[in-house]
């Protein structure tokens, strides 16, 4: 983590009573860092304003299950009346975060109905995220999960690949070999398109002439 302090985000400014603007800090994260580790105990609520960062446990061989995936956004809000945390929060790329204190977040939910009703929109916008996450992860191809996610995530900026495929992989459940075969084939039928540091969902045009098809081989969650 660098210590070199950045301004406040404006949508963190815009959502944080003005008391605790002086109590935040903005820095940055190198790819790799960790945010915060499962079992010690929460003292910061952190935003992502740039870059990219991970949720993610250990499966039962050790190996990293992606609970969630933040580009623009807060992670953490679960350990806010937690006495610890339950999971890792990784930088996987060059990230932008702001550190907001834990105790007079609490303090400012309890004295200020104003931002209290703020919060709860802000939750609000993440349990519709998490839904669409859900649904991503119900349907049965590669090919459906990966378009999904382009539908939903992309836009005309497209999906970033800061963190390389594998992470891509991870977030919608499936090995990274099974995912690099579905971006090529897509690829050759025009449906996605790939640069250096994006996936782009071509057009609805093109889309509609490329149904999902079953992946052959197995959908596995996996790196």
């Amino acid at each position: 983590m660098k210590r070199d302090f950045l301004p406040l985000p404006p949508e963190v400014e815009m959502l944080l009573p003005g008391r605790l603007h002086a109590l935040c800090e903005t820095v940055r994260y190198t790819k790799g860092s960790m945010l915060f580790e499962v079992g010690k105990r929460p003292t910061s609520m952190f935003y992502v304003s740039a870059g990219e960062v991970t949720l993610q446990r250990h499966g039962v061989e050790g190996e990293p299950v992606i609970l969630l995936r933040t580009r623009h956004g807060f992670v953490g809000e679960a350990s806010l009346q937690s006495d610890r945390y339950h999971c890792d929060a990784t930088a996987v790329a060059d990230s932008e975060v702001t550190r907001i204190p834990l105790r007079e977040l609490l303090d400012a939910l309890k004295t200020d109905p104003m931002f209290a009703l703020r919060w709860i929109s802000t939750l609000n916008r993440e349990v519709r995220r998490l839904r669409l996450q859900c649904e991503r992860l119900s349907l049965n191809t590669v090919e459906a999960r990966l378009v999904r996610l382009l539908e939903t995530d992309g836009g005309a900026a497209g999906v970033p690949l800061s963190a390389g495929l594998k992470s891509i992989a991870r977030e919608i459940g499936v090995t990274h070999e099974a995912l690099y075969r579905c971006v090529a084939r897509l690829e050759k039928r025009s449906v996605l398109r790939r640069d250096a540091e994006h996936l782009f969902l071509i057009s609805d045009g093109q889309r509609g002439q490329a149904s999902p098809v079953a992946e052959p081989g197995r959908l596995a969650s996996g790196t």
